[in-house]
């Protein structure tokens, strides 16, 4: 069984993950942000843990990732979804792709809708479903190559697939909640929950007013270089 923390930016709403092995001590992080670093770091330490590798469920636009920092520090590698469209990454997951941590597997699931890219990922019972899914709604789709309809689908066709007991973990919550489950998204969640059909969540993501990211225009260039505009530094 992987074990997983869940660590808190407060200034962006952002969860990071990380997961480790107890036998192996491996560990691997997703979603780091670059301003929590040290202290993202600081865990692998006092765990006495080895990090092998950087998941990201996509280029996000309201934080810079620390990823490039840590593997320039550590020699890690890079994940992103095969469809990220960036040449930061050192391994590009396709849909099905599995990366190794100790002896069990996190499977990649593309997951598009909130940018073309986005990708979930699964290890035992838990589903880090970045912004694709939240507890409660769902990430915004009028972006980055967004799709009202692929977020639908990624959500129904894909995530709904999965028992009723997995855990999902969010890239953010507003709210103050952390952890939810497939059975309680599919069953009430007002975005893409029963009842909801396609065209309903289509139209209400056409009627949002939402605000331009403030952080984007940051952001999105430095991710899109794994956060750094010198990557190969």
């Amino acid at each position: 069984m992987i074990k997983t923390r869940q660590l808190f930016d407060q200034e962006t709403w952002t969860f990071t993950y990380l997961l480790f092995d107890d036998e192996s001590k491996e560990a691997i992080f997703i979603d780091p942000v670059l301003e929590q670093m040290e202290r993202d770091l600081s865990l692998i330490d006092r765990l006495n843990l080895k990090l092998i590798a950087v998941l990201e469920t996509h280029v996000h636009a309201d934080h810079v990732t620390s990823a490039n920092e840590i593997r320039k520090i550590t020699g890690v590698k890079v994940y992103y979804g095969s469809k990220s469209g960036i040449d930061c990454a050192d391994v590009l997951l396709d849909d099905g792709d599995h990366v190794k941590i100790g002896n069990e597997f996190i499977i990649a699931i593309h997951t598009p809708g909130h940018t073309v890219g986005c990708t979930t990922y699964l290890v035992d019972n838990k589903l880090f479903t970045g912004d694709t899914l939240f507890i409660g709604g769902t990430g915004r789709t009028d972006f980055q190559g967004g799709s009202a309809n692929s977020t639908y689908e990624s959500c129904r066709k894909k995530l709904f697939t999965l028992p009723d007991d997995t855990l999902i973990y969010p890239a953010h919550n507003y709210k103050g909640l952390t952890i939810s489950t497939v059975g309680e998204e599919r069953k009430w969640n007002p975005n893409v929950g029963d009842g909801i059909t396609k065209e309903k969540f289509i139209e209400n993501e056409k009627n949002k007013n939402r605000p331009y990211p403030h952080r984007f225009d940051i952001a999105v260039p430095a991710n899109m270089e794994c956060g750094s505009d010198s990557p190969n530094k």
